[in-house]
């Protein structure tokens, strides 16, 4: 079994400090209100985008794809009732490229989603994850 350890400070103000087992700090802000760093649950958010680009860009590389933009949009639906954890969640990979091959990329989420992102397999038992995808054509540029 692999352990991993992180370290959360109180700072004040509804301000955490939290630092990953990296030894990276990040600030959290807890009052929605003010919204001056990323919260937890949109840090879950982030986490799941972050965990999921990695394998589908790694995947598509090995694959010698022609990927010249990625980006992921994840949106969360929240139950209404405490904890107010998502019941939902959607990952949009969009994909900027030149001549990429469709099963390939549906390929690459399907592994990411299924098989290698472990946020998703944690988040999975708890809360629907629905993909989708989009792929550009990238022109040649003048």
């Amino acid at each position: 079994m692999k352990s991993t350890h992180a370290t959360i400070h109180y700072a004040g103000n509804d301000f955490f400090v939290g630092i990953a087992p990296s030894g990276h700090a990040l600030t959290l802000d807890t009052n929605g209100e003010r919204s001056a760093a990323p919260s937890p649950l949109e840090l879950l958010l982030v986490s799941l985008g972050a965990c999921t680009a990695a394998d589908v860009i790694t995947v598509l590389l090995k694959k010698r794809e022609q990927v010249t933009d990625y980006r992921i949009e994840v949106h969360g639906d929240r139950r209404e009732e405490f904890p107010k954890s998502f019941r939902r969640m959607e990952v949009r990979h969009i994909l900027k490229g030149r001549k990429l091959n469709e099963a390939s990329v549906a390929k690459a989420i399907e592994l990411s989603t299924n098989k290698y992102c472990s946020v998703a397999a944690t988040l999975r038992p708890t809360a629907e994850i629905v993909t989708s995808y989009e792929i550009q054509e990238q022109g040649d540029q003048i």
